[in-house]
């Protein structure tokens, strides 16, 4: 709606305009979070381009920097990757000497995925770019919002499973 008004020379001008009413998708919460998902992994892979590694390789390295050593289904799960984009990725950091296979000594029908030690280096990296775009956020919003924010996220994921 715009507002108008007359001056003393009798030129009418727009005095203010109310902002046009978001689209209705914005009211649901799923259309938020992927918003949000989407703006936050766009600044991530702004910061991660400099390694050139997208931001499902650096979850994928998060995830084996633990070293424990993961099989193919529980790291697709971690990452949040469907089993076959996952195989490409991975065969892929197989070829970039990044990640190597071993057979489960527990379980020789499984396979466990492990970071190289040029994995271990370039995970390293990785991480404290994504330190420093967290550090980024709590800066903008606080620690306690931000820290808030984890926190219902979290309860929400636990909630939903």
């Amino acid at each position: 709606m715009l507002i108008f008004r007359s001056t003393a020379q009798g030129k009418v001008i727009i005095v203010a305009k109310t902002p046009a009413r978001k689209p209705a998708i914005s009211d649901h919460l799923a259309y938020l979070l992927a918003q949000a998902n989407r703006e936050i992994n766009r600044h991530l892979e702004s910061r991660l381009r400099k390694e050139g590694v997208p931001v499902e390789q650096w979850r994928v390295l998060m995830i084996l920097a633990d070293g424990k050593g993961h099989s193919m289904g529980d790291l697709a799960n971690a990452v949040l990757l469907n089993h076959p984009t996952l195989t490409k990725m991975v065969d892929r950091m197989v070829s970039d000497a990044l990640v190597y296979r071993v057979q489960d000594p527990s379980d020789r029908r499984r396979v466990l995925m492990h970071l190289s030690d040029r994995g271990k280096a370039l995970a390293k990296r990785l991480s404290s770019l994504a330190e420093r775009q967290e550090a980024d956020i709590i800066q903008s919003y606080g620690n306690k919002s931000t820290s808030e924010l984890k926190r219902l996220l979290e309860s929400l994921i636990d909630s939903a499973s």
